[in-house]
């Protein structure tokens, strides 16, 4: 849910799928937890950090796959912290799940089946079954003491697992992938950031285990960084959607509590008639209150296609490439 590691074919901590060696440094919680504050400190992101007063630490533990830490900050509510870097806030968290789920979900004509890899905080999961035309939704998260503190301390995210239409998996995404051929409409990656398990899904043989598992005319979209922080690997993401897809683009949104304040989204089809700019499915506002959606709209879903100029440049330049 963040940032590439700059490192090649590398990829960070956020609730993750696939186990992989950390080709990254990290920041250990007695390191980032000082005088009543955690700052994010990381390497990726060098002369840099994003602080948080902390009333409380909730928990702290070792998984089988990461450090996990839940705080009670004074100005975000409770945060998710994996390997020393913030994976949500009850502040915004609604605005990347949202965002990664509707964008894709509005893009399809009838995304009756969906699978979720990652996102063991629950989150996407809660956004996807609000959808009316979503019928069934397999998620697939490696680790499941996340999911369990994630229903103890983040019950307005892990209430999406509650859902009548998710089948949960605790289980390695690629295999259930490799399972079940032409099977989705729509694949959501909810991965890691630079830091921990997640490095494999950035990679071009990631995209191509997804095209294989969509039914004719599916959609992906997974997380994929932020411009204003590795530009390199925001336009490589959307590159690899383009070489493996029909049609790819590149989308961003707001998230006050990432780096740079920003998450951008690969996203990918195999119609190539897909207009990813104009969502078949619009929602008028009473719609939105109902859905209980607190950031995403059609015209956020629209705005969210526009680029600056150096990124269009990027974009431009890794298609020359």
């Amino acid at each position: 849910m963040r940032l590439t590691c700059p490192l090649s074919n590398s990829k960070s901590s956020r609730t993750c799928c696939v186990v992989v060696v950390d080709p990254c440094p990290r920041t250990s919680v007695m390191d980032a937890l000082k005088s009543g504050w955690f700052s994010e400190l990381t390497d990726l992101l060098p002369g840099r950090s994003f602080s948080m007063q902390v009333e409380q630490v909730l928990h702290k533990e070792q998984s089988k796959y990461q450090e996990i830490l839940v705080l009670q900050t004074k100005s975000h509510g409770v945060v998710l912290v994996l390997d020393g870097m913030i994976q949500c806030t009850e502040f915004d968290e609604y605005s990347y799940q949202e965002m990664i789920s509707f964008l894709p979900l509005n893009s399809h004509p009838k995304p009756q089946r969906v699978l979720i890899v990652g996102g063991g905080d629950g989150g996407v999961a809660r956004e996807v079954a609000k959808h009316p035309l979503v019928e069934t939704i397999d998620q697939v998260e490696i680790d499941d003491r996340v999911i369990e503190l994630s229903k103890k301390y983040l019950p307005f995210m892990a209430e999406g697992f509650n859902s009548p239409k998710l089948n949960l998996h605790v289980a390695d995404g690629f295999k259930f992938m490799e399972e079940h051929v032409q099977y989705f409409d729509v694949i959501i990656t909810d991965s890691s950031d630079p830091i921990g398990p997640a490095v494999s899904l950035f990679q071009k043989s990631y995209f191509q285990l997804m095209k294989r598992a969509l039914r004719p005319g599916g959609i992906v979209c997974s997380q994929a960084d932020t411009f204003w922080g590795h530009l390199k690997n925001a336009t490589s993401m959307r590159n690899h959607c383009k070489e493996v897809f029909a049609k790819a683009a590149y989308a961003t949104s707001y998230v006050s509590t990432y780096p740079a304040g920003q998450i951008g989204f690969a996203l990918g089809s195999l119609d190539k008639n897909t207009d990813f700019a104009n969502p078949i499915h619009t929602l008028t506002n009473q719609q939105r209150k109902n859905m209980k959606l607190r950031y995403y709209t059609t015209d956020m879903h629209k705005a969210a296609f526009a680029l600056p100029a150096f990124v269009i440049d990027a974009l431009d330049a890794e298609n020359d490439s």
